[in-house]
């Protein structure tokens, strides 16, 4: 980090703190899926258990 004139320059890592990825998108679609099984789960058996 470094001043210059007015204001500060930071690197981008230094911006971003040095994370990035973390797998977000793995977790997102995983959970998604999840979802998306239980609700059907929750709606599909109950309709299957009428007389």
């Amino acid at each position: 980090m470094k001043v210059v004139d007015d204001h500060v320059e930071v690197t981008e890592t230094e911006a971003s703190s040095g994370v990035k990825g973390h797998n977000v998108r793995y977790v997102l679609a995983i959970s998604l899926i999840a979802v998306i099984i239980v609700l059907s789960a929750v709606w599909i058996i109950p309709a299957l258990l009428q007389p």
